[in-house]
């Protein structure tokens, strides 16, 4: 056989696989690109967290400002709110799916192409001024009842796994102390015992992760936003309890977690 055709041929070879390959990753990229956020926004409605305060008031809508406008760009995404108290799982307090369009531009010339876009961005922030409307609105609302004595953030792991399965991008924000509080065999309760060290939260978080493991996290990405000024004391905001929940999280396979 002529080495010279074989040479060819293997080049050729690696050539359309290379090329293959690269349209492939494009691909995997746009679809990345495209693909719809949903939010998840856990906000604590417990005693032991008041978003009455000025500056926790203040802290809580400005992120609730900046998420909805980063996370709704497309028709799909997705924001959804839950309580966190006795009953998080359980309590969806509100549920919008952005329904603007955003059109292929790429064939419009300059003028059409300035006309869809303003119009586009006129829709869409219509729209997020409702979502945040409504956002806020969850977020002013009190818990008077009795399932303000407890606090299951441990539930709001089984809505992140599920949104997850959608193929969606999951970005989870936590308005809370992050204080679990629930009584019951295997349970935590950091009101009482936080724990002692950053060693032992990673102990315990480690051992909570081998008994949740179905609530695999698909890589999402996690903000934790605590209630506390920067001159708290470690005593109100104890560095361990964070320390627990980043690791606890990380170990369910999030993508991120982050204090903000």
């Amino acid at each position: 056989m002529n080495h010279l055709f074989v040479k060819r041929s293997l080049t050729w070879v690696v050539g359309s696989v290379f090329l293959l390959s690269s349209c492939h990753l494009e691909t995997e990229k746009k679809a990345v690109a495209n693909a719809p956020v949903h939010t998840l926004i856990f906000i604590d409605k417990t005693q032991s967290v008041n978003v009455n305060k000025a500056f926790v008031a203040q802290k809580y809508q400005q992120i609730l400002t900046e998420l909805v406008e980063q996370n709704i760009r497309q028709k799909g995404d997705k924001l959804e709110v839950y309580f966190i108290h006795e009953n998080t799982q359980k309590a969806r307090a509100l549920s919008l799916t952005c329904r603007t369009e955003v059109e292929d531009m790429s064939a419009m010339n300059a003028t059409d192409r300035e006309a869809a876009e303003t119009t586009t961005g006129l829709t869409l922030q219509r729209e997020r001024m409702v979502f945040l409307k409504q956002a806020m609105g969850k977020l002013a609302m009190q818990n008077t009842g009795n399932s303000q004595r407890f606090t299951d953030i441990w539930a709001a792991l089984p809505v992140i796994a599920k949104a997850g399965e959608t193929g969606a991008e999951v970005k989870a924000y936590f308005l809370s102390d992050m204080i679990e509080s629930m009584r019951g065999t295997g349970r935590r309760d950091f009101h009482s015992n936080p724990p002692s060290s950053n060693n032992e939260a990673d102990q315990w978080a480690k051992a909570d992760a081998k008994q949740m493991q179905q609530y695999a996290l698909n890589a999402a990405e996690i903000k934790l936003a605590l209630p506390f000024e920067p001159t708290s004391s470690t005593k109100e905001n104890n560095p361990t309890v964070t320390q627990y929940w980043t690791t606890l999280l990380q170990e369910l396979g999030a993508g991120t977690v982050d204090e903000i």
